[in-house]
This record gives C-alpha cells, structure tokens and sequence, in this order.
C-alpha cells in the first residue's frame, strides 16, 4: 500500500514538474512580439484575453471548485480560503505597486514598438520599472506554481485543465512582459533571459505545493479554493475589465464568443477527463 501510495506521489510530482516547465516556456512567446506587426497583435492579444478569462472562470467553476466541494463539502474553511485566495492577489499586486493591465505592454501610446537601444544599465527612466515588473511577475509565477501543482494533486484531469488555463493566460501577460523590458532598456539577449528566470520561480511554488501536500494533512482543502480565488481574482479584476474598454459591437460580441471558447474548453476537458 505504501509502495502505491510513494509511486501515486512520484507520478504527481513528474507530471506537476513538466506542467510547470511546459508554462515557464511561455516567457520566451515574447520574441514573437518583435516579428508581428502591430496591428495584427493588437488583435491576437484581444482575442486570447478574451480566451484566457474564459478558460480562468472555467476552470475555477467547472474544475477547482466543484473538487474542493466534493472531497470536503462547502464548509467555513472552503469559503475562507476562496476568500483568502482573492484578497492575496489584491494584496501582492497592492504591494508591488503593479497590475498586470494586459494591453499591448510592447507598444506605447503612440503604437511605437518600445524598443529602446541602450542597455539596461545605462540609467534608462524605465529601468527601475522593469526590475518592478520582474519582481512582480516572480511573486505571479510562484503563484502559478502552486496552482498547477496543487490542480495535480486533486487528479490527473484537473492538473491538466489548470495547466491549459494557466498558459492561455501566461502568453499575453508575457508578450506584455518581455514589451515592459524592452522598454525599459534591456537588450533582447537580457530580456529574454531574465523573463525566463522569473518563469522559473514557478517551480519553487509548485515544489512547495508538493511538499506540503504531502506532509500537512488536508492541506489541499486550502490550497484547491485558494487557488480558484487568485483565477477569479485575475479573470474579474484584470482581465474583464481590458475587455469591456472595446466600444466595437462586432469586436466585443468575437470577445464575448472568445470568453465562451474558454468556458466550453474548460467543460469538454471535464468531459473527456
């Protein structure tokens, strides 16, 4: 019974790791942003916001939540921790003073590439910006770690669903990213590398989310809500509202189509699950 239990948890652990590397390749999509045009990103981040929110709410509803309810009913500490998992993302991105706005990060007002030639350490206004940014995509990332590897440690199915919904919304936030470096005055060589490192913060937060899964008993109770919390915090407090800015009525009903595509990938995953 042990030796099941030690190799239940070992394949845990590989299929957590790899989800986890598969997302934190997701930091070098920025590179894309240098050789699509401008326009033509504009609406492919619009879209895969609209993707991205749908796939957040669905996973945290269709998933996550009816999970946390099954294996321990809709109890005080259910709620709490949903509750907690919400004011948590509020209050990092309070406390380092960045939110992830999800426009086109590599453009400025003027729709200019912001690309800038001088290196990062050559005292660009930007610069204390970016390191800003990358601190903050750490504290995102290390988040996201925990999510995916906690939806593993519910199933297989789930650890999956979490996993797509987590790179539907870590590829704009990167193209973002990598445009927030660039412009403040990172070569491309560094910028690249740097996103990357932060992406890999992630594997502290889901070996955390590991460990602790195995030694705390219950400990999924919180984590499993907690985790819903900070995708429904994402969804409604970042995401929406990028979505509700399109005056448009044939672009926002395609935005609308888009949140839908989401909504139905997370309920088809539940399906074939």
């Amino acid at each position: 019974m042990l030796l099941i239990f030690k190799l239940i948890m070992l394949t845990i652990w590989l299929y957590s790791l790899l989800a986890i590397f598969i997302v934190s390749t997701m930091s070098l999509a920025g590179v894309l942003s240098l050789s699509i045009k401008k326009e033509l990103l504009q609406k492919i981040l619009l879209y895969f916001v609209s993707l991205s929110a749908g796939a957040l709410i669905g996973d945290s509803f269709i998933h996550l939540l009816p999970n946390a309810v099954e294996h321990f009913g809709f109890g005080l500490l259910v709620s709490l921790s949903l509750i907690f998992g919400i004011l948590f993302s509020f209050i990092i991105e309070t406390m380092i003073q960045w939110r992830h706005h999800h426009h086109i990060h590599g453009f400025d007002k003027r729709g200019r590439h912001m690309h800038h030639k001088h290196s990062y350490e050559d005292n660009h206004p930007y610069c204390s910006f970016a390191y800003m940014n990358l601190v903050g995509d750490s504290f995102h990332n290390f988040i996201d770690g925990i999510i995916i590897a906690t939806s593993f440690l519910i199933s297989t199915p789930v650890g999956i669903a979490t996993t797509i919904a987590v790179i539907l919304h870590e590829i704009p936030q990167e193209l973002g990213d990598f445009g927030i470096l660039l412009h403040g005055g990172f070569k491309v060589k560094k910028a690249i590398l740097y996103n990357f490192l932060t992406a890999c913060v992630a594997f502290l937060g889901g070996i955390i989310a590991l460990l602790l899964g195995e030694s705390i008993k219950n400990f999924t109770m919180f984590l499993i809500p907690f985790a819903a919390g900070n995708f429904i915090y994402i969804a409604i407090s970042d995401l929406f509202p990028e979505l509700r800015k399109e005056t448009n009525m044939l672009k926002s009903s395609l935005q609308l189509f888009f949140v839908l595509v989401g909504i139905g990938l997370m309920a088809l995953l539940l399906v074939i699950g």
